[in-house]
């Protein structure tokens, strides 16, 4: 078990924690919880070794293995396959190791190596990691891509599974959810329900939390709290406990001013000197129960709207996508698109990452024109856009003062009749820019406050739309609770692309799906939406069970695009091509699987030395037939693809 035992922990001259103790047993599923700031992340360092407790006694099991998502951008052309497989630090020593045997010719060393490979899982180590890629949702033409070619949301995602790879006894997970979607989130919290280890988890996704935890460990007042139960029984705990503390105090406090009534009454008195003085010790003695003092909690609200179309906007047999310059083209990414947006509608848009969802936002907003069709606007239409990527909107060497400056130059409709410096710098303090932050450049400034200054600029501008594209990545539990009562509140219309399912359900009575390149209605709720997207899964295993097929299961996708069609007589090869590799993978998995029962017999050296040869030998033909497979599957049609 993992026992802290009275620990003080600073950051510098920030104490963290003070005579702080706590237990973990093996295998719990831990939430970790607190204000930002509080010393979640540094607590993670002390667990892992990188930082040491100044006072007080920490103990983890010696020889435990730890796994952690590594928070530095992966920088290396190797394969998006090859870099998840090596967080299979054991499997990749083990394999380095049988190389040096092989080059030295020791038949006993390969054998009984081969046999610790065979437990290290080595045979099935190429789809375990390809099945951990494309379960976070990257396409199957990915995992032969080099890790430099994704964008860094993507390389994060590498480190994610790349963690998940590791065989490991103590799991660290920080934000885990910050870059996926909702498909790859599902996905996610399926595999983490299955990992038989101790985990700790730091999240702002409450339902993430839910979903995966059975303790909560919360950080407040340098203290460490163990709750027994998901985030949300933490919360209705945390509620009782803190108003029996305030019964108490209240109590306390009364019986405090009762002795000291007295001890003021009779301390004079010759007579009752000795009771006073007893009643002075007892005030001594009296160990204090703190008041519960309420945290200032962050909340806006959205002005209502001057006025609101009816429709706010409509798109006829629109294509969306991006022109390209070099060389000029253009990609079309959703096609024979109609739809209208009304007053008052609030919709969730779900759909597998890279299916267009932000496309579609980033049109209707106007940051994208189409391709072709038409995108009408009602009079009086003014979005308020949120976009996935803070610094689409921000200019990183200006200040928040500055942001405000030009808004008010640039839009009438802010709620300041006089938009004064003073004006600005009140509004800006409603969303906790107080003091010499007004004046801090943008770049500096942590996510989760890029995110609060966004959402200032668009309550500024008083909108009747709300475009908001994954607007919770950097905020925590108090502004994504604050975010959702403002959404609640609004009187316009919103379109809303989030992976948090509680903002989700609280904000929208409506779906659409976007996918195979349209979008839909999607009729049902986000449960329904769940269920269907691992359904989709499981429909997937099966059918490639059914055909025989070895390849690693394909990603959890709703509606994934179609590639282009291939020629009928081209497929026709194809499929013939693709029977053949079949065959032959059965054939070599069969062989494969007979070898590694032989070599648990009783062997002579040199057998097992010629067994552990060809069981390699194996293993590389299936891994490259394998590959073959799904690069002849991936040019067949979706109605002839196996």
């Amino acid at each position: 078990m993992i026992q802290l035992r009275n620990i003080h922990l600073r950051r510098g001259t920030k104490v963290l924690l003070d005579k702080a103790s706590v237990t973990i047993h093996p295998g719990e599923k831990v939430g970790l919880v607190g204000n930002n700031g509080a010393g979640k992340s540094t607590l993670f360092r002390l667990l892992d070794g990188s930082v040491h407790e100044d006072r007080g006694e920490f103990s983890l099991p010696s020889g435990w293995r730890l796994a952690q998502v590594e928070q530095q951008m992966p920088e290396t052309s190797e394969s998006a396959t090859d870099f998840v497989l090596a967080g299979d630090t054991r499997l990749m020593a083990l394999r380095a190791g049988l190389d040096e045997m092989v080059a030295r010719d020791d038949g006993m060393a390969m054998a009984e190596q081969f046999s610790l490979l065979a437990d290290a899982g080595d045979h099935d180590a190429l789809s375990r990691a390809q099945s951990l890629i494309l379960g976070l949702g990257f396409m199957p033409d990915a995992l032969d891509q080099p890790v430099n070619s994704f964008s860094g949301g993507w390389r994060m995602r590498l480190q994610l599974a790349r963690a998940l790879m590791c065989p490991s006894d103590l799991m660290l997970l920080d934000e885990p959810t910050n870059h996926l979607d909702l498909d790859a989130l599902v996905w996610l919290e399926s595999w983490l329900r299955k990992y038989t280890g101790t985990l700790l988890i730091i999240s702002h996704d409450r339902e993430f939390l839910d979903a995966v935890t059975q303790v909560t460990l919360h950080i407040e007042h340098q203290q460490l709290t163990r709750y027994s139960g998901n985030y949300s029984a933490f919360e209705e705990l945390r509620a009782e406990r803190l108003r029996l503390q305030q019964v108490a105090a209240e109590r306390q406090q009364g019986r405090i001013a009762h002795l000291q009534k007295f001890i003021d009454r009779f301390k004079a008195k010759a007579s009752k000197a000795k009771q006073a003085q007893s009643r002075v010790k007892a005030l001594e003695r009296m160990e204090r129960i703190a008041p519960v003092l309420a945290n200032a909690e962050f909340s806006f609200e959205f002005l209502e709207p001057d006025r609101i179309p009816n429709p706010l906007l409509s798109l006829r047999d629109a294509e969306l996508g991006y022109r390209l310059e070099d060389p000029p083209s253009t990609r079309r990414i959703l096609t024979g698109l109609s739809r209208t947006v009304l007053a008052g509608q609030r919709i969730g848009i779900l759909g597998a990452n890279g299916q267009g969802k932000s496309t579609l936002v980033k049109s209707l907003a106007g940051e994208l024109a189409p391709l072709a069709g038409t995108l009408t606007c009602g009079k009086g239409l003014r979005i308020g856009y949120f976009a996935q990527q803070e610094l689409d909107v921000l200019r990183p060497q200006d200040s928040p003062l500055e942001h405000m400056v030009r808004l008010a130059r640039e839009s009438p409709a802010g709620p300041a009749s006089s938009a004064t410096e003073q004006a600005l710098r009140g509004f800006l303090g409603g969303f906790l820019f107080s003091g010499e932050m007004v004046h801090q450049r943008v770049g500096s400034m942590s996510g989760g406050e890029k995110a609060r200054l966004v959402l200032a600029m668009i309550v500024w501008q008083r909108p009747n739309l709300l475009l908001l594209d994954e607007p919770t990545n950097h905020l925590d539990l108090s502004a994504r609770e604050a975010l959702s009562v403002a959404l609640n509140e609004f009187e316009g219309t919103v379109l809303l692309v989030s992976h948090d399912r509680a903002l989700l359900r609280a904000s929208c009575d409506a779906f659409w799906l976007v996918g195979r390149g349209q979008v839909s209605d999607f009729d049902g709720d986000l449960d329904e939406y769940q269920a269907y997207l691992l359904d989709e899964a499981r429909r997937m295993r099966e059918e490639r069970r059914e055909a025989g097929a070895k390849p690693p299961p394909q990603p959890v996708k709703a509606t994934p695009l179609a590639p282009p069609s291939a020629p009928p007589r081209q497929n026709a090869a194809l499929k013939r091509r693709i029977t053949e590799l079949e065959t032959s993978i059965e054939q070599l998995v069969t062989e494969r699987d007979q070898l590694q029962t032989s070599l648990g017999a009783a062997l002579e050296p040199a057998q097992r030395a010629l067994a552990g040869k060809r069981l390699k030998e194996l293993q590389s033909r299936i891994d490259e037939f394998e590959a073959r497979w799904m690069d002849l599957a991936g040019q067949l049609t979706p109605e002839q693809a196996p």
